[in-house]
């Protein structure tokens, strides 16, 4: 049940986004004086509707996203009524057009700061000092916390019944010990750890490690496990032991921010997120081939784009495992992610929309300094075969998302 609560919590914030990203278009546009005649949330029949002023509001039956109808937004529109020519939208400066236009995605980025913002002085951000890397990792000092078992040949997966229980929790050890050394071999590092007990044959082993400043040594059943190479985690898997521990990082993942220092560490992290989504965008068309794996039977790469099926989901399993702190974290990625998305230069997108307006400026700037006459505004309909294009490439794409997003998911928690 707290699960479905999730999956319907995060399909709302979704929505709401959506519906806040067209209420962007239509109060900018209405400030600027152009008319606005529907803003409705969803799509399909009408549910609901009334209408104040020169403008229908409404709700309709497929609670998918949202729209708002904004009069004239190109010379080719044909919904300019009498009277009303001067209030078409193509016909407005175009720095009115493009904050019109980019409204949307700034109501999104908005979404994201503030949620950002509440979450530093809440639950904290995390750690910009806190390893990243697999090199990072094996760089902290080999303090462990005890894993419940040791799961014999598949390391991804959670405990089951019948796993053997750890073999450092069957030695008394506890959370927090450092281990110094295994059969006399010194270690100062998780990485030398993880290798000393892994050349080590499983059975018996002498442990030295450090607990509140006070060194002890035990003795331990090494298990016998099957794990690919520390350097390659695709490689193939060898027999190798195992001391039934994970690392506990001696830096905090998280650090708590007061009202004034929130905001710049929510800039902080909201730069960092955007080289992020920058990189994630560019491995999109290198991921299709393995969506297409995904959908076909074959293993999910957790690197793989997700739909917003695939959000929900992910929220679903937050709220589930009450990790609400992950919850709110997909909803700022996923805002941000559509601010940015929806601001490239490809129609129909709003940046698409955008680059036409300041290419049909600079293309009339040129010509008056060449005392050329002015082209005039770019015939969208000479256009139309690219915006096809984009349609149905995006289609397919989300279509290949969805499928993968609901035959072989992402998981973030074991259910």
């Amino acid at each position: 049940m707290s699960y479905l609560l999730g999956v319907v919590l995060f399909a709302a914030a979704i929505l709401i986004s959506v519906s806040l990203h067209e209420a962007g278009h239509m109060l900018t546009a209405k400030a600027f004086g152009m008319k606005v005649t529907r803003y409705f949330v969803g799509f399909g029949p009408t549910l609901w509707s009334f209408k104040r002023g020169e403008t229908e509001y409404g709700v309709k039956g497929i609670p998918l996203g949202g729209f708002c109808k904004i009069v004239g937004m190109t010379p080719q529109d044909d919904d300019v009524e009498p009277g009303d020519e001067k209030r078409a939208m193509w016909r407005y400066p175009v720095w009115k057009r493009t904050i019109v236009m980019s409204a949307g995605s700034i109501t999104h980025f908005m979404l994201a700061l503030v949620t950002l913002w509440l979450i530093a002085v809440t639950a904290g951000l995390p750690n910009p000092k806190f390893p990243n890397t697999d090199e990072g990792f094996k760089a902290e000092p080999a303090v462990v916390a005890l894993a419940p078992c040791v799961v014999v040949e598949n390391a991804n997966r959670a405990c089951q019944a019948g796993d053997p229980a750890s073999p450092a929790a069957s030695a008394q050890l506890k959370d927090g010990d450092r281990i110094t050394a295994v059969n006399g071999k010194p270690i100062s590092t998780w990485g030398q750890m993880l290798d000393v007990v892994r050349a080590t044959k499983p059975g018996p082993a002498t442990l030295d490690y450090v607990r509140d400043g006070v060194p002890a040594t035990a003795t331990v059943d090494l298990a016998a496990v099957q794990r690919p190479p520390l350097d390659d985690p695709k490689g193939a898997a060898s027999s190798v032991s195992a001391l039934g521990v994970a690392l506990r990082p001696s830096t905090p993942t998280l650090v708590h921010y007061g009202p004034g220092a929130a905001f710049g560490a929510t800039a902080d992290f909201t730069g960092n997120m955007a080289v992020q989504t920058a990189h994630a965008m560019q491995r999109i068309p290198q991921k299709v081939p393995a969506l297409w794996t995904a959908v076909t039977g074959g293993e999910r790469d957790m690197d793989t784009p997700i739909s917003v099926v695939g959000a929900s989901r992910l929220g679903g399993e937050a709220v589930e495992n009450s990790a609400w702190l992950v919850f709110f974290m997909l909803f700022v990625s996923l805002n941000f992610f559509i601010g940015v998305f929806n601001l490239l230069p490809l129609l129909p997108l709003d940046g698409g929309h955008i680059a036409i307006a300041w290419f049909e400026r600079v293309r009339s700037w040129l010509y008056a300094r060449l005392r050329r006459p002015d082209p005039g505004r770019v015939d969208y309909l000479k256009l139309m075969p690219i915006t096809y294009a984009v349609i149905l490439i995006g289609g397919v794409f989300t279509l290949l998302t969805v499928t993968a997003d609901v035959v072989n998911p992402i998981t973030l928690f074991s259910r």
